[in-house]
């Protein structure tokens, strides 16, 4: 089942990089395996994926001790400063900064274990009441002072779209992100780096790639609907 449903991802990617005009190369798939079991993930690997994605730091702990090494584990949900020590050598990217104080305890476990971080910025482009995230127009003055924290890069921003039945309806949620990416690479900040756009998920993937989305994260799309029960 995950095999082809990977292959009917891959092909919707396909399209969508088409009808933008935009090269497959630019586009990361981010298989989303949170509360999804490791027999799962072993197949998506034999099928030849390698970028995964988990939004509990002990679930990626615990997932990461016992899959192949040459695995990239994406964290993408909200991380609580507690939870930061399951991640910090383990995760190739952060999605979900989106405080000063967050980014400052990462900053602080970085230097305990002597390592660094790549991180994104979380924009609740939506203002969604229920999810994390900055305003559109605090984005950049975080922005400013996470790039004088040395073991953090900035390497771009991320959001996550309302859920919706009809996809059109996030584009200019999408469209925001990117023009907010834009601007602020036209900054020359030191420290930050605007390369990666992480936004759309199993109902929008192919919208948001269209305006620009260089890491799509698709979970339900691949591994079907979650069990929450399980975890």
């Amino acid at each position: 089942m995950v095999k082809d449903n990977l292959k009917i991802v891959e092909e919707n990617i396909r399209q969508a990089c088409l009808r933008a005009g935009r090269d497959l190369s630019e586009v990361t798939l981010i298989s989303v395996s949170k509360t999804k079991p490791v027999e799962m993930i072993e197949e998506a690997y034999e099928y030849g994926k390698r970028e995964f994605g988990e939004n509990k730091a002990q679930e990626l702990k615990e997932k990461y001790e016992v899959l192949p090494k040459d695995i990239r584990w994406h964290f993408i949900g909200h991380l609580q400063t507690n939870k930061i020590k399951y991640i910090i050598d383990r995760a190739c990217l952060i999605h979900s900064v989106d405080s000063l104080h967050l980014a400052e305890a990462i900053e602080k476990e970085c230097v305990k274990r002597d390592t660094e971080a790549d991180i994104l910025v979380e924009v609740n482009v939506a203002q969604e009441e229920s999810k994390f995230g900055l305003k559109l127009e605090d984005t950049l003055a975080l922005v400013q002072q996470i790039s004088r924290l040395e073991h953090l890069h900035i390497k771009g921003l991320m959001t996550i779209a309302p859920f919706v039945e009809d996809p059109e309806e996030n584009r200019s949620i999408f469209r925001q992100l990117k023009q907010l990416s834009v601007d602020i690479g036209a900054k020359n900040i030191d420290n930050v780096d605007m390369s990666v756009l992480s936004m759309g998920m199993t109902g929008d993937y192919q919208v948001a790639i269209e305006e620009g989305a260089t890491h799509v994260r698709v979970g339900t799309g691949i591994f079907g609907e979650r069990n929450y029960d399980i975890k």
